[in-house]
């Protein structure tokens, strides 16, 4: 008989079912799928959270700050022109050139400036001689002018017409008359200033506006070669001497635009010097209220300047222009001047408004006319050339004129600040 043993009892072993193993592994294998462990060997996926979704809503920004205020700037391109002189040679030639139901064609005289017209916005003129269609040509002492002429004026780009000088009361009353009709007749856009039907409403003043700005144009003359006013007279001339009047015009005009042109016809015919007169009555023009001043009269160049007004504004004045076309006989009445400028209106946000006269330069013409004053033309200095001066008519008096001449008589009237030779 067996006797038992001392100890625990011996575990019982039952036999494993065949394949218990693989189904094991399998069934763990399944498990680590499901709760995303690993993949098939590959490394254990992070616990980290995903990053965010590029295609979530940005956090909102601020908006652009507004651009500050900028202040308004208007300019007018000017031009302003001498003595446009018409002798006999010149309406005569004219005359010949004409073609069609024309009279006179005067195109040629200033077909060499067209383009350079053309570069401005407004371009005025000192028209010596009176302009109709009525009374016959006339030549020095008392001039008459076919309307011809300031329609070619008109083609060539001219817009402001300067009346006021020594021949405006050439034809008397009659000639006052039929230039006012003539000047009527023009197209709307053709301004002239210097013959006065009223002296004293400001509504006379004539003004008209350029790309927003204003400008008020007047004019007046020292004398009229002693040929008094008529009470016949439709409208007068206003003389230098009548400072009073003067001065209410231009401050008249200065608070009905943004700039004042003044043509004043003054000064010595033949003179390069200024008077201490024409000195004296810029700087008054200057304080109540002118911007620009453009001379005329001498015939010959006389020299231009700045000006200080009494309100601290710059103005300018050139004192002579010369000659622009006429058929004069000394080689100084043959050089003129075109003087250029910018007006320039500043209105800040505020609303306050500054005005700056810019830029002014002069640029030198020349009247060409070959033997006999024949085929009378002007050319600026910049287009001449030596041959065509060797070939000028005046030689035959004064061989001495050449264009080495007109351009050192430049040089010598013209503050070189403002000369524009080229």
């Amino acid at each position: 008989m067996h006797q038992p043993t001392h100890g625990p009892p011996a575990r019982r072993r039952f036999p494993l079912p065949r394949g218990w193993a693989a189904a094991a592994l399998a069934a763990a294998l399944a498990l680590c799928a499901a709760l995303g462990g690993f993949d098939h060997g590959s490394a254990p996926v992070s616990a980290e959270p995903p990053p965010a979704s590029s295609s979530l809503p940005a956090a909102p920004s601020e908006p652009p700050p507004e651009p500050a205020p900028q202040p308004v700037v208007e300019t007018v391109t000017f031009s302003a022109t001498g003595d446009n002189l018409i002798h006999s040679k010149i309406y005569q030639q004219a005359a010949a050139r004409a073609v069609g139901d024309a009279d006179y064609s005067f195109d040629f005289c200033y077909e060499k400036l067209v383009s350079f017209y053309g570069g401005f916005d407004v371009n005025w003129i000192n028209q010596e001689t009176l302009c109709t269609d009525e009374l016959a040509p006339s030549t020095y002492p008392c001039f008459s002018t076919p309307g011809d002429c300031a329609r070619s004026l008109y083609r060539a780009g001219f817009r402001v017409f300067s009346l006021a000088n020594n021949h405006s009361y050439d034809k008397g009353a009659a000639g006052i008359s039929a230039t006012l009709r003539f000047w009527g007749s023009m197209p709307a856009d053709a301004v002239t200033t210097g013959l006065w039907r009223d002296t004293e409403s400001a509504g006379a003043i004539p003004v008209h506006t350029v790309n927003g700005v204003t400008i008020a144009y007047l004019a007046y003359t020292e004398h009229t070669n002693g040929i008094p006013r008529s009470d016949a007279m439709e409208a007068r001339v206003v003389y230098t001497a009548e400072t009073d009047l003067i001065e209410r015009q231009v401050r008249q005009a200065d608070s009905l635009a943004d700039f004042v042109v003044v043509g004043v016809h003054w000064g010595v015919e033949d003179s390069h010097t200024v008077t201490a007169g024409q000195q004296a009555l810029a700087q008054q023009l200057a304080d109540w209220g002118a911007d620009v001043i453009v001379g005329t009269h001498p015939h010959v160049l006389q020299n231009a300047t700045w000006l200080t007004a009494a309100d601290g504004r710059r103005a300018f004045v050139a004192y002579s222009l010369g000659n622009f076309l006429s058929t004069q006989s000394k080689p100084d009445q043959l050089i003129g001047a075109v003087l250029t400028l910018r007006l320039q209106k500043t209105t800040d946000p505020g609303g306050s408004v500054r005005r700056e006269v810019l830029d002014p330069q002069l640029h030198p013409t020349v009247t060409h006319y070959g033997p006999g004053k024949s085929e009378v033309q002007t050319w600026l200095f910049r287009d001449y050339t030596p041959e065509l001066a060797d070939a000028h008519g005046v030689r035959d008096a004064y061989s001495t004129f050449g264009y080495d001449y007109i351009r050192g008589t430049a040089q010598q009237y013209i503050d070189p600040a403002f000369l524009v030779l080229d």
